[in-house]
């Protein structure tokens, strides 16, 4: 029975590629060729420990970079293509067959993607594939759960990127995603996600998704399941309170030291039920942005050794005309007592 199921999700796999990179094909002949326009940003950021941490250096991380690619947007297609540069000075280093460590400029293709829209009388579809992010977060430091692990977490540790396809449907206060994502060429290991965002007024609830189903095709292998869910109510610009939490489950009925077995996302057995809450603060047009943020996982101290199940952040942002933008948070680390101090610059390009 295993093995029938093992064929037909392969097969289902297989098909819904192929059609989806039809449609591509067909819609591409129908569209305008893209003119990109130039953006790009240059950042700079810094962390430095407050506390004790016994690391003997002037700050406790930092790097420069470069964002550099183009974004096209019309009624029926958008695209996209960011590429990051990293200098050498920035961890970029290799040993040579000799054994001697060289530096090097990093490349990295950051985001990628084709979205491609149609608008009927049912509503609003769209069909993208390539590489890109979902976040939910909103200072930086929290949230995404159904995506990003709970062991990743810190400031602006918070993008997620996929390698998928994805279909959209959009309809009156509904808003709806289902994204096949994958982490090799194979498609033998990857993920099913689904998000469903329903807007009401000033409020908006969320809820999402996501299982490894693909691992066990081609592998021995656990699924995790992930639920999660937000709300966000806003009572007037910069005053607004938010939360997400989710249900995240391993299964505990594979051997995964097989021959094809491969590691499973969290523990098998376990279950998390993270959650935070956050309250963004009105400052009178002092800053663009003040956020708080409170965050409860329970037995957080399996996933980091030495973590508090609490954390928190306290997020300023201010803008300096239409270029320039300056994050400053503070925030703990493994305990609650930990407190970091990061910032981050941005000087816009385009």
């Amino acid at each position: 029975m295993n093995q029938i199921f093992k064929k037909i999700a392969a097969a289902a796999v297989f098909a819904t590629s192929v059609f989806t990179f039809s449609a591509f094909a067909e819609e591409a002949k129908k569209a305008d060729e893209p003119a990109f326009k130039l953006t790009g940003n240059v950042q700079a950021q810094a962390i430095k420990a407050v506390y004790d941490n016994e690391a003997d250096n002037t700050l406790d991380n930092s790097f420069l970079r470069a964002n550099v690619g183009g974004k096209y947007s019309s009624d029926n297609f958008d695209a996209v293509i960011n590429l990051r540069i990293f200098s050498p000075a920035f961890g970029n280093k290799v040993k040579d067959g000799e054994g001697k460590t060289f530096s090097f400029d990093k490349i990295s293709a950051d985001t990628y993607y084709a979205n491609y829209k149609w608008n009927s009388e049912f509503g609003k579809f769209n069909l993208q594939f390539g590489r890109f992010r979902t976040d939910w977060t909103v200072a930086g430091n929290f949230g995404t759960y159904v995506d990003v692990n709970l062991s990743k977490r810190g400031f602006l540790a918070r993008d997620y990127q996929h390698d998928a396809i994805a279909f959209g449907f959009e309809k009156g206060i509904s808003t709806f995603s289902a994204l096949l994502g994958t982490y090799d060429s194979y498609f033998n290991t990857g993920y099913l996600r689904f998000e469903e965002t329903v807007k009401l007024g000033d409020a908006k609830i969320s809820a999402a998704y996501r299982g490894n189903v693909l691992d066990p095709i081609q592998h021995t292998a656990e699924v995790t399941h992930r639920i999660a869910g937000r709300a966000s109510y806003s009572f007037f610009k910069n005053f607004a309170l938010y939360g997400e939490i989710a249900y995240i489950t391993t299964g505990d009925d594979e051997n995964l030291s097989a021959r094809n077995g491969i590691k499973s996302e969290y523990a098998q057995g376990t279950d998390y039920l993270p959650f935070f809450v956050g309250v963004e603060i009105p400052t009178a047009g002092i800053l663009n942005g003040l956020y708080a943020e409170l965050e409860y996982v329970g037995d957080r101290n399996e996933i980091t050794e030495g973590a508090d199940e609490i954390a928190w952040t306290v997020s300023a942002i201010k803008k300096f005309g239409k270029r320039t933008k300056l994050q400053i948070s503070a925030y703990s680390e493994k305990e609650i007592s930990d407190v970091a101090i990061a910032a981050r610059i941005t000087a816009t390009i385009q």
